[in-house]
C-alpha cells in the first residue's frame, strides 16, 4: 500500500528501489494535493491536470508494477467495515493489470466495500478528482463523516 503525500510518491517508491516492486501489486492511495496553493473555498488543487493522473505518473515511473488506485477517497476511519444508512459504499478502482485487481477487489470487499472498476490506469483521471469532492464538505462544513455510492436502476 502506497500511503505518502502524493508530491513525495516517485522518490518514496524510488528509495524502496525498482527492482523491489517488480510484479507487485502496489495499492494506489495517492492523491496529487498542491500543498503550495491554498483551497478555494474548501476545493483542493491539484498539480495533476484532467490529461494525466498522479497514478499514470506513478505506473510510468515504475512500469513493472501493478498499481491499483483505491482508498483515495475516503476517511481512514471508514476504510474498514464502514456503515453507513445508505448502504454498502462503493471503492472506485483503477489500473492496468486485471490479476492485481481481482486481488485489491477482495481485499475491499473483506474490507466492506463495494467493487467498482473503472478500467485501465487512465481512469485515476476520473477517481483522483473524487478526493477534491470528498474534502469539500469538511473543508466547508468540518464534516467528514461521508462515502460514495454508485447507484443502478
Amino acid at each position: 500500500v502506497l500511503a505518502v503525500k502524493g508530491s513525495a510518491s516517485i522518490e518514496v517508491l524510488d528509495m524502496a528501489g525498482k527492482h523491489n516492486l517488480d510484479g507487485k501489486i502496489v495499492i494506489d492511495t495517492t492523491n496529487p494535493i498542491d500543498n503550495s496553493q491554498a483551497p478555494v473555498n474548501g476545493v483542493l488543487q491539484y498539480y495533476t491536470s484532467l490529461h494525466q493522473s498522479q497514478m499514470e505518473l506513478l505506473q510510468a515511473a515504475n512500469p513493472n508494477a501493478h498499481f491499483v488506485k483505491a482508498f483515495n477517497s475516503i476517511g481512514s476511519h471508514f476504510m474498514v467495515n464502514p456503515t453507513f444508512p445508505g448502504g454498502t459504499p462503493s471503492m472506485f478502482i483503477c489500473g492496468n493489470d486485471e490479476a492485481a485487481k481481482k486481488e485489491v477487489s477482495k481485499i475491499l470487499v473483506k474490507f466492506g466495500f463495494e467493487v467498482e472498476d473503472m478500467g485501465a490506469v487512465e481512469g485515476a483521471r476520473a477517481i483522483e478528482p473524487l478526493c477534491i469532492l470528498w474534502c469539500i464538505p469538511g473543508m466547508l462544513h468540518n464534516s467528514w463523516s461521508h462515502a460514495f455510492k454508485l447507484l443502478r436502476p
